[in-house]
């Protein structure tokens, strides 16, 4: 987003051990840290922070046999996703283009176009911060569920290395973009990234549109109810909503954001943060943005549509020192 402070100091690990080793280390200290990733799903206080930013850097990526990646978190995510497809294996076509580092990837339970990391990872190798153990545990440990892991908002552990497990596959997993249409894996993956810029979502340092963090809010799931209610409370035939095995129901962010009244581009030009002008779902900085700018537009947004539908938006991103 280009916004946000400086840490007081930052280390750079380029190995899990090294990963592993400096967060016992800081922890031991006392020393207040954040792991960063590829820092493209942060809301950053400005000015100087009281924190020691740990990155991770520990690009790794091979094949453990035919079908199973093991790849290092600090991995460039899209790389992963086009050695999958040069290597002939699906299952993470639809997940290209999508910014940011493999080990965020199981902690939010990434995902778009109808498919998720939970479909496909398998294990995770975590440094416990509570207890100090370096092990590999089962994906099913996770509880990965919508944008939603045990690891997520918990700093209990770190993720130093995930394994997914793909296919051998000539097309793609069915799009739901496409109505359910397959495609060969490489154009599958062509149309994900054209999809994803047409909205915004790739990042051009000349688009002002792209300097975000992505989707802000997920999707809210909500009783059906609710969403029936809002639905003929807006002539819903087109309301888009997707029934959950528990029967309550997703509802799309944007759809609702737009409809309580802030199109594209809102407030306005001259406003140094703004909704983007190609998706509702992103909040931009327009070149001279403050952090206060954006959470004041996501505190505007996110009220608008509780009052207008009762609905109460979540923001994707992680916040570090600031608050909705």
């Amino acid at each position: 987003m280009r916004i946000g402070g400086s840490p007081r100091d930052l280390v750079r690990c380029t190995s899990a051990d090294e990963l592993a080793e400096t967060v016992a280390r800081l922890d031991s200290a006392g020393d207040t840290l954040l792991v960063v990733g590829g820092g493209s799903n942060l809301v950053v206080a400005d000015g100087p922070l009281d924190l020691t930013a740990v990155i991770a850097a520990n690009e790794s990526l091979s094949l453990v046999d035919a079908s199973t990646l093991r790849v290092g978190a600090g991995t460039v995510w899209d790389d992963v996703v086009a050695f999958a497809v040069e290597h002939g294996l699906g299952g993470i076509e639809a997940l290209s283009g999508i910014p940011g580092s493999a080990g965020a990837t199981p902690v939010q339970n990434v995902g778009a176009y109808g498919a998720e990391i939970s479909d496909v990872l398998t294990r995770v190798r975590l440094y416990n911060r509570e207890t100090g153990a370096d092990e590999w545990v089962p994906a099913e440990s996770l509880d990965l569920a919508y944008r939603y892991s045990n690891l997520k908002f918990t700093a209990r552990a770190v993720v130093l290395e995930i394994e997914l497990r793909l296919k051998e596959a000539e097309l793609s997993a069915p799009l739901r973009h496409l109505g359910g249409q397959r495609l060969p894996l490489a154009q599958a993956r062509e149309n994900i990234i054209a999809t994803r810029r047409a909205k915004g979502m790739v990042l051009d340092a000349e688009d002002h549109d792209t300097w975000s963090a992505g989707s802000f809010f997920t999707n809210p799931i909500v009783p059906a109810p609710l969403a029936d209610a809002i639905a003929n409370d807006t002539g819903g035939d087109t309301m888009p909503r997707f029934t959950q095995p528990d029967g309550r129901v997703k509802l799309s962010a944007a759809w609702l954001i737009e409809r309580a009244g802030f199109p594209r581009g809102y407030p306005g030009n001259g406003a140094p943060a703004r909704l983007s002008s190609k998706h509702t779902l992103a909040l931009t900085n327009r070149g001279d943005a403050t952090a206060e700018d954006i959470v004041a537009l996501a505190r505007d947004v996110r009220a608008g549509v509780d009052k207008r539908f009762g609905v109460v938006l979540e923001p994707e991103p992680v916040w570090v020192g600031v608050e909705m």
